[in-house]
């Protein structure tokens, strides 16, 4: 009886430091999930920043462009002008021509910029499109580490209920 007590007794110690060391190893990858949990979340914290940013920059794109349409639109009516003008004063034809040239000059400027920023907005807009994606597919992994975390943990508890439970167990012998 003795001899199988201390068999037992040893088959409990060695099954006790099994799910101690088994018990520490999950503690050290719950350490090392919570760990990529909050880098996950600074990426995507820097991803939301990062996405403000270029949102930001699409709005200033945007009054810029409704600032050159005003400038096209002031444009526009300083070329009615001149062509008004060129009507009225027909025996000064050479002095209209060239305004007329400056005009249209300037019109095609206006045009040039309106297509300038219109590239500008549309490279924004994309920008703040594979932002936004970036900060969606964070979110999954987020998410994904968080449900593996909630996994672990109970792992973790249903290890430290049977740990108890042997140890309930070893004290009734």
């Amino acid at each position: 009886k003795l001899d199988k007590a201390a068999t037992a007794a040893d088959d409990s110690e060695r099954m006790s430091k099994v799910l101690q060391n088994k018990s520490e190893d999950d503690e050290k990858r719950m350490e090392s999930l919570e760990e990529d949990l909050k880098k996950a979340r600074t990426k995507a914290e820097d991803a939301d920043t990062k996405y403000e940013e270029v949102a930001k920059r699409l709005a200033q794109c945007e009054t810029d462009l409704e600032r050159a349409e005003e400038r096209a639109d002031t444009g526009e009516t300083k070329i009615s002008e001149l062509e008004e003008e060129l009507r009225v004063v027909a025996n000064n034809l050479k002095s209209l021509e060239v305004s007329e040239e400056k005009a249209n000059q300037r019109e095609q400027s206006y045009k040039e910029q309106i297509k300038t920023l219109t590239a500008k907005l549309k490279q924004a807009e994309a920008r703040a499109e594979f932002a936004e994606k970036s900060v969606q597919k964070l979110q999954k992994e987020v998410d994904r580490l968080e449900d593996e975390l909630v996994a672990e943990q109970e792992k973790f508890k249903a290890v430290t209920e049977e740990l108890e439970q042997t140890f309930a167990e070893m004290s009734g012998y």
